[in-house]
């Protein structure tokens, strides 16, 4: 059977009846590395494993040998579908009602994973077998999960083989109201900070004896709300900071608790860089505390700094692939949350390109058919088009 005789419904169907809740593999892995196999392509199966966190499958894919190596990356894995009886169909039934596909991973991102599977497939057939460069998935359970036994190690793996990626196109859902309406090019820097005010804890009726450290740490909070970041760059929004959580060790309405807690997220553009933004942020809750006499300790993590994938073979291919196949030209777009490309950054250009995001990670999670074979046809286009460009 040629590859051509694969289409993407069927196997997006096949893909989401594993229920590969992060991190279970569930047989989702296995199943397109059968596909792959039976296509010709040299399979690596990997399992990393770091202390305190689950072990998590990987899969990275090739054929051929030459440069340049397009690479797809993805993921297998999905969130948890909520309760069951809350879904019009099944959530691992991967049923199709009125032409549109229902299942958990259906947009997130089995669908775009089978999409570029077949484009690739059907790419295969049309060159005889063997692209003009190479061609590779790196496909990972952890996407969805902490993200330390996944992409990021494979990554590692792949350099230490001496094995280079020229170019990556990740299947997240990109596009906003059809597909190719929007490419994404880049991802805003993520930074989570939490600080902690310390404090006397007693009873409400005696502040006096007390320290009472939430007057303070509000005043913290409303300097880091007000601070202004930046007014957005060529290819960015503003930046900004989001107070998400506010806690004391204490439910009384008697005690006045010993310290109390924030904790906050900052998205951030290519003004800034992580390590000067922390200071930034520092400086603001220093002198805020200066104000009110508070004792404070801050601590910062993240796990994405700012990029973008400027114009270039990438880039180009791929607005071209989505103009020929849809009739628009997609707006290039830096919004959203995160995703793996955050590490691909580092080894070549990575742009994110996939189904349309309404409805992911939500009840009912869906994918028209019609979308499938257009994202299909547009991924077959563009490897077609970049390996043109040699």
């Amino acid at each position: 059977m040629k590859n051509t005789a694969l289409e993407p419904t069927s196997l997006a169907q096949a893909l989401i009846r594993c229920p590969s809740v992060t991190p279970a593999e569930a047989g989702a892995l296995t199943l397109v590395e059968d596909v792959l196999k039976g296509a010709g392509f040299t399979c690596h199966r990997m399992t990393f494993s770091e202390a305190g966190t689950a072990d998590v499958e990987n899969l990275y894919a090739r054929i051929g040998t030459a440069r340049p190596n397009l690479c797809f990356a993805g993921h297998t894995d999905v969130v948890p579908p909520g309760d069951d009886i809350a879904w019009t169909l099944p959530p691992f039934a991967a049923e199709i009602r009125d032409c549109v596909l229902y299942g958990r991973g259906a947009v997130d991102m089995k669908g775009a994973v089978a999409c570029f599977m077949v484009a690739a497939l059907r790419h295969l057939d049309a060159a005889g077998g063997q692209p003009k460069g190479s061609l590779s998935f790196l496909i990972t359970g952890d996407e969805e999960g902490d993200s330390i036994n996944g992409t990021i190690k494979v990554i590692d793996w792949l350099k230490e083989r001496g094995e280079v990626l020229d170019a990556c196109v990740v299947g997240e859902p990109s596009s906003r109201h059809e597909v190719g309406d929007e490419i994404k090019i880049g991802r805003r820097g993520t930074l989570n900070g939490e600080l902690i005010v310390s404090g006397k804890q007693g009873h409400s009726a005696y502040p006096h004896i007390a320290d009472n450290p939430l007057p303070k740490l509000a005043r913290i909070i409303d300097r880091l709300a007000a601070l202004e970041l930046d007014n957005g760059t060529q290819h960015f929004e503003p930046s900004h900071i989001a107070v998400t959580v506010i806690s004391v060790p204490n439910t009384a309405t008697n005690v006045i608790p010993g310290h109390a807690l924030v904790k906050f997220n900052a998205r951030y553009n290519d003004t800034h860089t992580r390590t000067k933004l922390e200071a930034l942020i520092h400086k603001r809750c220093e002198l805020a505390a200066a104000e009110v006499g508070a004792e404070f300790s801050l601590t910062f993590s993240g796990t994405g700094d700012v990029f973008v994938t400027e114009s270039g073979p990438l880039v180009d291919t791929m607005v071209a692939a989505v103009r020929e196949v849809t009739g628009h030209t997609p707006k290039l777009t830096t919004t959203g949350g995160t995703s793996d490309a955050r590490f691909i950054k580092d080894v070549c250009p990575v742009v994110e390109f996939g189904l349309i995001n309404a409805t992911i990670h939500q009840v009912d999670e869906r994918v028209p058919i019609a979308d499938l074979e257009t994202l299909t046809r547009v991924y077959e286009c563009f490897i077609a088009g970049y390996f043109a460009r040699g």
